[in-house]
Order: structure tokens, then C-alpha cells, then sequence
């Protein structure tokens, strides 16, 4: 079942045509390379390349397959190099020796590009899809619980927060992904499929018409470019990666947040697990496994990248080894989304334990040394001051504010029973709000 065996005398090894074969992972394609074909043998009917009743017989045989498929009449297996060569051998089964004449003007280099391109471009879409509905749920998140918390450098409590600034933070990063996969998708909108193997075909074909019918925003510009290109698919793993880093932070924080140490949160019995042998336990394996996860879409982007480094124009079969880290990318990313949605849309928020914490930490120090600032005191003699505070109190087990006003003054004059409102931390996070605003 070769598409290629006229030149050849000897048969090909079995060991090599196991070798050889990527129909196991590339058959997730027959969607895009069923629509390809349409377009194609579309195209070659408008150029009088095929006569109209042989475009119509093939077009209603790819749309025969296509509807087995789906509805699991015909399963994609067998001794089959790829999905293309399944696709063709099908078709011709099916219409006869008509379905020969597809393969017309085209050769499976421009034939597996357009099939990625197509494929990418929907897989990008659909993480653009998912990551909205994510925005969605940290705004609602946020705007729900905007309770005070401490905010964190170094992992030690430095000023004081909301829950809400804290988590909107994240609304930022996703949002940044979002952008930069409508980028990478405006960059990669052209059609390769024309090019053929590498230098196009002396039929006289229309590009134009199989971009329109593929919905691509132009064809590209050099045919040698256009069947070996996967730069599309590097910048896709990139913002994958990105995206994977992002949520990886952000269940570190729902990993540290939901210990017994910090107490901030409870992440639901959903997205939980226990121990088999510690009865109390109950781990926050959903966010771990994202976190764990995140390398290995990083993996994916580092393996096409290491692939590509080295091939000289144009298409090389080491480029087969583009779609399965690509695949494994997309699926990952796009659970991770939908996992994360589901921890953020359940989450617990314990507002008191927060609210508690920022007390503890002497997290007013910087406003109570700009305090001193605003009496006329250069800021490093300030921060001076209020670090000797800070000993102070840490050896009396007392917080800034609870110390009284004589014994603020015999660290400086310039404490006045006004400090008091300054130093407070309903008062000191409004005015951080104001300016974050600004």
C-alpha cells in the first residue's frame, strides 16, 4: 500500500515500514487532510485540470469518508505509511481509479503542511477559547473575595494586598498569552498547499482559490519555505510553554496556600487526593500535576527545536517528528486549562486566615518609614528607624501599631498620634489601589 513503489525492485524491510509509519499518530489529521483535498481537487476542476464529474465523484467520496469516519464505520488502521496514503487508497477503493487523479499538481510535502497548519491553527484557537473562559472565572474569583492578605518577596510577607490584586495578576499573564497566540496565528495564516515538493508544479494552478477555500490569509511566498516551515508550530509550543509557566506558578501558590502552614484556601474534594496510608491527607495533586506537567511541554518545544536545528532545505523526514510533540503540547495544555478552571471555579478562600496573617508580619513597615518620610526624614534614615522598630517589637512580641505613641517617639521625634491612620492597613492599601489604578 505505497504511493511511491514504481522505481523500486526490492520490498521494503517490515522493520523499516514500522519504523517508517506515522498513520498511529498522524491519523488525528484526516479532518484537515480531508478538507485539503476538497480544496485541491476543487481548484484543479476550476483550472480545467479535472473535469467537473471527476471533481464531484471525488469530492463526494472524500465526504463519504469523511462521514464514516465520524461516525465509526471506517477506522483509520491498518498497513498504511501515513493518513495520506489511508485517505487516497480509500478513496480510490470507494470511486475507483478516478480517486488516482487527486494527488494531481500536489505532492504529501505541501499535503502535510497544509494539514498542520490547519490542525494548528484550530488547536491554537481552541486553547484562545479555553483560556477565555479561565479570565472569566479569575475575575469572578477576584471581585468575590477582595479581603486583605499579605503580599509576598522572597516568599516572606512584605506590603499588604487583596486576594483580589493577588489573582488578577494572573488575569494579566493570561491575558498576554492570548495576545501572543493571535499573533503567532496572524503569522502563520498562509497556504503552502501549491508548493508541491519543493519548487510547485507546471500545471497551471490557482493558489489563490485554495486559500480562500481553506480560509488562510494569503498564500506564502517561496515554495521551499512553505513545505519545510515549522516555525508556526516552534512559536505554538512557545506560547503553550509560556501558558504552562504561567499556571505553574499559580498552582505553586495553591499548593503553598492550601498547607496547614499558610491555611489561605481549600481546593475542593474534586480536585484532591489522599494518602493511601495518612488517613488526614489531602494533597493538592491537581496542581501538582500541572506543575509537573509544565516540563513536559517545554520537552516538546526543546524536541522540534533540536529536530529542525540542523536541516538543510527543504523537506527532510526527520520534520514527521514535528506533529507528536506538537499533539502531546496541544492536549496538554488545553487539560491543563480546563483543570485549573475547575480548581479556581471551586476554590475555597479562608478570608480571616489571610486577613490574620498580614498582622503578623509587620507588613506596614514601609508605610511607617514613608511616614516619617512625609515629616522630612531622608528615606535611608527612615528605613533605619523603622528597622530598629522592628527588633523592638519582634523582642516584645508586638506588632508596629500596637506600640504606643511614647514609645514610637523614643525612636523618633517625628512620631505624631497621626501615624496611627498612616500606618494602617485599610489605609495603606487604599492608597496603593489609587495609584495601581492611576
Amino acid at each position: 500500500m505505497k504511493l511511491w513503489g514504481g522505481r523500486f525492485i526490492e520490498k521494503e524491510s517490515s522493520l523499516m515500514e514500522d519504523f517508517n509509519s506515522s498513520l498511529s499518530f498522524d491519523k488525528r489529521l484526516y479532518y484537515e487532510d480531508i478538507m485539503g483535498s476538497i480544496a485541491h481537487v476543487k481548484m484543479l476542476a476550476k483550472c480545467s485540470i479535472l473535469t467537473n464529474k471527476e471533481c464531484d465523484t471525488i469530492v463526494n467520496g472524500l465526504n463519504s469518508i469523511l462521514s464514516d469516519i465520524q461516525d465509526g464505520k471506517l477506522k483509520i488502521e491498518g498497513d498504511y505509511e501515513d493518513i495520506h496514503s489511508f485517505m487516497e487508497i480509500q478513496l480510490t477503493k470507494l470511486v475507483g481509479d478516478v480517486g488516482k487523479k487527486l494527488h494531481t499538481a500536489r505532492s504529501r510535502n505541501d499535503q502535510v503542511a497544509v494539514d498542520m497548519r490547519l490542525y494548528s491553527k484550530h488547536k491554537a484557537k481552541e486553547v484562545i477559547e479555553n483560556l477565555g473562559v479561565i479570565l472569566c472565572t479569575i475575575k469572578k474569583l477576584g471581585n468575590d473575595n477582595a479581603v486583605i492578605m499579605p503580599g509576598y518577596t522572597h516568599l516572606q510577607r512584605a506590603q499588604p494586598v487583596t486576594f483580589k490584586q493577588h489573582i488578577m495578576a494572573y488575569y494579566n499573564m493570561l491575558s498576554r498569552d492570548v495576545k501572543r497566540l493571535i499573533s503567532a496565528i496572524d503569522i502563520m495564516d498562509e497556504n503552502p498547499l501549491g508548493c508541491c515538493a519543493l519548487a510547485g508544479t507546471t500545471y497551471d494552478t490557482d493558489r489563490d482559490f485554495t486559500t480562500r477555500e481553506l480560509g488562510f490569509k494569503k498564500p506564502v511566498d517561496n515554495f521551499m519555505d512553505g513545505v519545510s516551515d515549522r516555525d508556526y508550530l516552534l512559536e505554538l509550543l512557545s506560547c503553550f510553554s509560556i501558558i504552562m509557566m504561567h499556571l505553574s506558578r499559580l498552582s505553586e501558590e495553591l499548593i503553598l496556600w492550601s498547607s496547614k502552614e499558610f491555611n489561605f484556601i481549600e481546593i475542593s474534594d474534586e480536585y484532591s487526593t489522599g494518602s493511601s496510608i495518612m488517613p488526614q491527607k489531602r494533597n493538592p495533586d491537581a496542581a501538582e500535576l500541572i506543575r509537573g506537567k509544565t516540563g513536559r511541554v517545554y520537552g516538546d518545544l526543546m524536541s522540534l527545536l533540536t529536530t529542525m536545528k540542523g536541516i538543510p532545505l527543504a523537506y527532510n523526514k526527520d520534520m514527521q517528528e514535528d506533529k507528536e510533540p506538537f499533539f502531546d503540547g496541544a492536549f496538554t495544555v488545553l487539560k491543563s486549562i480546563k483543570i485549573m478552571n475547575g480548581m479556581l471555579s471551586s476554590l475555597k478562600i479562608k478570608k480571616d486566615n489571610m486577613y490574620n496573617a498580614v498582622k503578623t508580619g509587620f507588613l506596614n513597615a514601609t508605610e511607617a518609614a514613608d511616614y516619617l518620610v512625609n515629616k522630612g526624614l531622608a528615606f535611608r534614615d527612615a528605613h533605619g528607624v523603622i528597622g530598629a522598630i522592628v527588633l523592638h517589637c519582634e523582642k516584645q512580641h508586638k506588632a508596629i501599631e500596637s506600640l504606643t505613641l511614647e514609645e514610637l517617639k523614643s525612636f523618633s521625634d517625628l512620631f505624631a498620634q497621626d501615624v496611627y491612620e498612616f500606618i494602617d492597613y485599610e489605609n495603606t492599601l487604599s492608597r496603593g489601589i489609587k495609584k495601581e489604578m492611576k
